[in-house]
């Protein structure tokens, strides 16, 4: 099986509301291609040049954009970037909130099957084109529509997990609410370093996030507010993938990381289902673990060998729930990592230095392969104010799609 080499990539500011801006999703990825060619050292004559002889292949994360922007057959978008796109094999992915993940996934493979020495991956979200109880209704196709939205939504489906965590371990309630609003703050105060990050101008601390229920922070799924959860975001990201003869002749000398493990299932759509099996299993997500167990194997790493983790917090719940899934406690345990500092910005396992989704943002198509870039940033020493304090040898990230449907890992590392 080949190597997979992580050239390089880029994003956009996740802070910019593009439709404000009056800009399109043209704009966008003209943009943020252009960033990540130039940071990966690969020019249009480049992919001009892989596409003669059908070496380049691009992989297009979309999530609603039917929906949010009246636009399908998204992959074919990539030829309004720039002419060197004229021909390229390009196809759009997509898999809820984890598209950007699987779109990264289907590139890999192509690579890994010899099919291309270069992957563009490319994750996308325009979603202030509509008000926030449209984007609601919008997010919630990601469940199954026909059980779940229509009585419910993603929002409310986060709420019952965080239910069933409390339930299912019997953790004192209040201690678990203050371990998540104090998740609430890091994520804040990482956000602040990140000059991307949606968040960074913003100020939220453990005792404004714990004061759920007031005015300024309401409830919106069961016991979890708004300061549990993340903003609307436009965003695009890319990250560039390469063969190891590609990397030999174009840049030998470069010292880059390579995909060392990787993990994907898919769990039952229906949340009801998914709670119904974690009652014969120690996991609450037995398919998140499972896929972050996968791609352990894959790699033949552990939890102790990973110096860094992107995890998926579209609420605090999944991130505190996804600690135990990435093996770094036992199940129930989840809140002691938070209480002790260990998951902290300079913890023995820093989670989500780039702010992650609620500190960072999260355009939905491009959390995934805004993930995979900020470990390629930790693990080259790119990263700049949020390069975590100690050398970092490997990361990884999860990704997820719906209610915990749709499950990534990878994991990258410097060779």
């Amino acid at each position: 099986m080949n190597k997979v080499y992580v050239l390089g990539g880029a994003q956009t500011d996740f802070e910019r509301n593009w439709s404000r801006e009056g800009k399109n999703v043209i704009a966008m990825l003209r943009e943020v291609v252009s960033d990540g060619c130039e940071d990966a050292n690969i020019t249009y004559d480049d992919i001009i040049s892989l596409n003669e002889s059908d070496r380049v292949s691009c992989f297009v994360g979309s999530f609603l954009s039917e929906l949010y922007n009246d636009q399908s057959h998204v992959g074919a978008l990539m030829t309004e970037v720039d002419p060197a796109f004229f021909g390229v094999p390009s196809i759009r992915v997509e898999a809820a909130c984890a598209a950007g993940a699987a779109a990264i996934d289907a590139a890999v493979t192509k690579i890994n099957a010899g099919e291309a020495d270069v992957a563009i991956v490319v994750g996308w979200a325009l979603l202030n084109t509509v008000d926030a109880a449209t984007n609601a209704s919008y997010t919630a196709r990601g469940t199954f529509v026909e059980k779940e939205s229509k009585s419910s939504d993603l929002v409310g489906l986060y709420g019952r997990l965080t239910d069933a965590y409390l339930e299912k371990y019997g953790v004192d309630d209040k201690r678990v609410m203050r371990a998540l609003a104090h998740l609430t703050e890091l994520a804040y105060e990482n956000g602040k370093r990140n000059p991307k990050a949606q968040t960074r101008k913003l100020f939220m601390n453990e005792k404004q996030a714990n004061m759920r229920g007031c005015s300024t922070n309401p409830l919106i799924a069961g016991r979890l507010a708004q300061s549990d959860t993340v903003q609307i975001t436009d965003g695009a990201a890319v990250v560039i993938l390469a063969s190891e003869s590609f990397k030999q002749k174009h840049c030998p000398d470069r010292t880059l990381p390579i995909v060392k493990g990787r993990g994907f299932h898919v769990a039952p759509l229906e949340l009801q289902t998914k709670l119904a099996e974690a009652r014969v299993s120690d996991y609450l997500l037995p398919w998140t673990q499972r896929t972050v167990a996968q791609a352990y194997k894959s790699a033949g790493l552990t939890a102790n060998d990973i110096d860094v983790f992107e995890l998926y917090d579209y609420y605090t719940s999944a991130e505190l729930i996804e600690l135990s899934c990435v093996g770094l406690c036992k199940p129930g345990e989840e809140h002691t990592l938070v209480e002790n500092g260990t998951i902290a910005f300079d913890g023995a396992k820093p989670v989500n230095p780039s702010g992650g989704l609620i500190g960072g943002g999260h355009p939905q198509s491009a959390t995934g392969v805004r993930m995979f870039l900020d470990l390629y940033k930790q693990l080259t020493g790119t990263a700049g104010d949020y390069q975590i304090p100690k050398p970092v040898k490997n990361g990884l990230m999860l990704n997820m799609g719906g209610s915990a449907t749709s499950n990534y890992a990878f994991i990258l590392g410097m060779e």
